[in-house]
């Protein structure tokens, strides 16, 4: 048996690394004043395909199904495309709504490092405010994570409105598929940019015109912007060719990327979408987001623990009272386990395979004098410890 192409098993390790950067994002999170939300992985096909959600680029890589009543559903792509669905359909909502909503989003696109088919998404929106101190809030969220999780990264950002002016002073009218194939200029360079849009039938006199302009040093950031960011201490990177190849993007757009390292796409992204929420929702709902990639985030800080359990009880002929023990030690909130092979030796290298940090050896003279034997695995260095100093040690 083998797994499907672009998706992985988690084991002990990889999950409890991922659980300690979902733990993280989410307390930076509920700090910036979000609450959480949930949105099914089905959906409608009609609601992940409507004109106002994902561009031409991402329908392509939809994982379409049929339900028994034969209607057509599809695995979510985004949190962003139910999100509009959610506010369409709660529309007495109060606003501003800051929502968060962590889960897994399915893409059947192209396989490489940092980038899979079925993966973890970790979103913060704001609705219902078009105040560009969202947006700038979002970068400061999201560089406060990062310094939190000792990543080194670059936050670089852009506005579609920029944009959109360089492309219409390049006379360039289709503008989104001009914006699909700049958001390529990190991976495929200047050059493959050109060749791409030539191919796509694009002018290439006014190809030169607007990639000229968009590299100019004379586009500078927007203004208001980059007081809030100076305001909030951002260190941001204004970057004329960062396009992002959603379509439903109107003004800042956004990437954070990871400096000297072997994965080159981006670890988190976003932008403000005024439009795409009130289209689908049928009213005026501004908006701004960000999405964290969490399988990529931890592939970026490497894997710690193989166990969240602290501690390994080893029965010397005395079960039941290790089993009374073991009771005690999780009422006091020890994330403890006992050993059912009543091998000390086996037990230890029970514990070792695993990393669990400490051991507690319970035998008849322990049970008699309450005092027991914990071991520090790391050191070997035991000490004869009442259960309250055990619990105080390891609490």
């Amino acid at each position: 048996m083998e797994l499907a192409k672009g998706v992985n098993d988690k084991g002990p390790r990889e999950s409890i690394a991922k659980q300690k950067v979902v733990n993280k994002i989410k307390t930076f999170l509920e700090l910036y004043g979000y609450n959480p939300l949930q949105t099914p992985i089905i959906e409608r096909e009609s609601t992940l395909t409507n004109k106002f959600a994902g561009g031409e680029e991402i329908l392509k890589e939809i994982y379409t199904l049929k339900d028994q009543g034969n209607r057509s559903l599809a695995l979510r792509y985004d949190l962003t495309v139910p999100l509009a669905r959610y506010i369409r359909l709660n529309k007495d909502i109060k606003l501003p709504f800051k929502r968060y909503q962590i889960g897994q989003v399915f893409r059947d696109g192209p396989i490489k490092p940092g980038r899979y088919r079925e993966f973890t998404q970790f979103d913060a929106d704001i609705v219902g405010s078009k105040d560009v101190f969202s947006d700038a809030e979002l970068l400061k969220l999201a560089q406060e994570v990062f310094k939190s999780l000792n990543l080194d990264i670059v936050i670089k950002y852009n506005s579609r409105e920029i944009l959109n002016e360089i492309l219409q002073k390049s006379q360039i009218k289709d503008k989104n598929s001009f914006i699909l194939t700049l958001d390529k200029i990190e991976k495929i360079g200047e050059k493959g940019v050109r060749k791409e849009l030539l191919e796509k039938g694009f002018d290439d006199e006014k190809i030169s015109v607007a990639l000229n302009l968009i590299q100019t040093d004379q586009i500078k950031p927007p203004k208001e912007l980059q007081k809030y960011l100076d305001l909030l201490g951002v260190n941001a990177d204004f970057t004329p060719t960062l396009a992002r190849g959603l379509n439903y993007y109107t003004g800042t757009i956004f990437e954070v990327f990871l400096k000297n390292s072997a994965i080159t796409s981006s670890i988190a992204a976003g932008g403000r979408y005024d439009n795409m929420i009130g289209d689908m929702a049928q009213g005026d709902y501004p908006a701004v987001g960000i999405s964290f990639g969490v399988d990529t985030i931890v592939e970026a800080i490497g894997l710690g623990e193989v166990t969240s359990t602290k501690l390994l009880i080893i029965p010397i002929g005395e079960k039941e009272g290790s089993i009374k023990i073991l009771s005690e030690l999780r009422a006091k909130g020890v994330s403890c386990d006992l050993n059912l092979k009543n091998n000390v030796k086996k037990g230890l290298s029970f514990a070792d395979s695993y990393n669990i940090p400490y051991v507690l050896l319970v035998g008849e003279e322990e049970m008699q004098t309450k005092k027991y034997t914990l071991r520090d695995m790391q050191s070997g260095k035991e000490q004869k410890l009442s259960l309250k100093d055990v619990i105080k040690k390891l609490c």
